[in-house]
């Protein structure tokens, strides 16, 4: 057994835990789910859970965070695409709305089980949110004054771009009537609209 096996094989053990409690927290929620449940779902027993991480809370924040910091970097990434605001826009909505179709039991969980979180982590996670919406509002306004969008209210059109995303995860199921594709070139189109681009 070499040194470098025994972290490996603990950050395998994490990893486990961590698609566990996705799975667990999908089917039964966060508060109808035990840490048995997570530990039985990752092949381990109960105590075991214990070693990686303090609790189930604990691991709900991690998979939050993992989830928002991903997002993040997918709004800065289309942002920074293209200088031309429609055009970023677009792949920024495209890829929002395609990230929350194809993750959308991930995405239920980090978007939808916030208020289980402690009071000190739910402030890390609305503070990433903060700076999505805050990078999404700044691309609007840059729209506004290059005269491509027409929108009144920048903070308002954000929130509704952001919303509409977001709520892919709650309805959204893979047999369902449209792909990821397709939400998101219609979101993409509706997203143009508005922010009254030309």
């Amino acid at each position: 057994m070499t040194e470098n096996s025994e972290p490996s094989r603990a950050e395998a053990t994490r990893a486990r835990l961590l698609d566990a409690a996705v799975a667990a927290f999908a089917e039964k929620g966060f508060h109808g789910t035990t840490t048995r449940d997570i530990a039985t779902a990752a092949g381990l027993s109960s105590a075991a859970l214990y070693v990686h991480h303090k609790s189930k809370e604990e691991l709900l924040y991690l998979i939050s965070r993992s989830g928002h910091e991903n997002t993040l970097q997918l709004v800065q990434t289309a942002i920074a695409s293209s200088p031309d605001p429609a055009a970023a826009l677009r792949k920024l909505i495209h890829d929002f709305a395609v990230d929350h179709a194809r993750a959308h039991t991930l995405a239920r969980i980090v978007n939808y089980e916030l208020s289980a979180l402690t009071s000190e982590h739910y402030a890390e996670i609305r503070e990433i949110r903060h700076r999505i919406e805050r990078d999404l509002r700044e691309l609007i306004e840059r729209g506004i004054a290059a005269g491509t969008f027409a929108t009144p209210d920048p903070p308002m059109a954000a929130v509704a771009l952001l919303s509409l995303g977001i709520d892919i995860a709650r309805w959204y199921r893979d047999a369902g009537r449209w792909s990821p594709e397709d939400i998101a070139e219609h979101y993409a189109e509706m997203a143009l609209r508005i922010v009254g681009a030309g």
